[in-house]
């Protein structure tokens, strides 16, 4: 008797830190790619939504380079909360990559912590995620609002170029002076609508992640018996991040 109960309980321990199955439900059958259907399919998703970054990186790419002037990024993005009137050339958006990272790292942690069934550890971590993912949305809100004040707006830009080619910006008391963009218009379009779509994609992480959350404190993963779920997600969330590497290259340093 004592023998069948140490069988068991030993099962249960195996059991309880074991990996997913490939076939776990989660899609169904074993994939071509040797993992579980919904994962497979996260895969080919993000697969296509990098074609749609890819072509509007190197649409901007092919704007840029055929422009004869285009702002310089130091001076353009060089403004920081609570520090007015000095300049911090892209000090803000570093701040900003370094949030997204982090909360690259803590939806990392979540799925670590999935794989040992830790039900606990896995939504932690997945707080930490998605306070990372807010922070960042609100950080790109406080940029988007001060160019837009200083009178950037979508195809309209403030950034031009001076006798010597250097960066000047127009004064926002003569914005209405000038119904025309004084400077490269796409370069404002380009900002508002490529970071505008990435901001999309935070959005819609925070909201898988938060949706990950509310399903791991109901205990709905641990009864399946993984938590194949949050690194799904996980794959999504590490995408935005990713792209958001290429985005931060092509506008703020190139």
């Amino acid at each position: 008797m004592a023998e069948e109960i140490i069988e068991q309980e030993q099962e249960q321990v195996a059991q309880h830190f074991s990996l997913p199955d490939t076939n776990n439900e989660e899609g169904g059958e074993h994939s071509f790619l040797g993992a579980s259907f919904g994962k497979s399919m996260m895969w080919l998703f993000l697969l296509s939504d990098a074609f749609t970054f890819t072509g509007l990186l190197l649409g901007y790419g092919a704007i840029r380079v055929k422009s004869e002037w285009w702002p310089d990024p130091n001076l353009v993005f060089n403004s920081m909360p609570f520090l007015h009137g000095k300049d911090v050339p892209l000090g803000f958006v570093t701040i900003m990559t370094t949030i997204l990272i982090l909360s690259s790292v803590f939806i990392v942690r979540a799925v670590q912590e999935g794989h040992r069934m830790n039900r606990k550890g896995v939504a932690i971590w997945l707080i930490w995620g998605i306070i990372g993912g807010l922070a960042f949305l609100g950080c790109q809100a406080w940029e988007w609002s001060h160019l837009i004040h200083s009178g950037m707006r979508p195809f309209y830009n403030v950034y031009y170029a001076g006798a010597d080619g250097q960066t000047l910006k127009l004064a926002a008391a003569e914005i209405a002076n000038h119904p025309a963009s004084p400077g490269p218009s796409m370069f404002a379009g380009s900002f508002f609508g490529i970071t505008g779509f990435h901001g999309l994609h935070v959005t819609i992480g925070v909201i898988l992640n938060t949706v990950a959350l509310i399903q791991t404190l109901l205990g709905t993963y641990h009864k399946r018996g993984h938590y194949e779920m949050v690194e799904k997600f996980g794959l999504y969330w590490h995408f935005v991040d990713l792209v958001w590497v290429f985005v931060f290259l092509f506008f703020y340093l190139i």
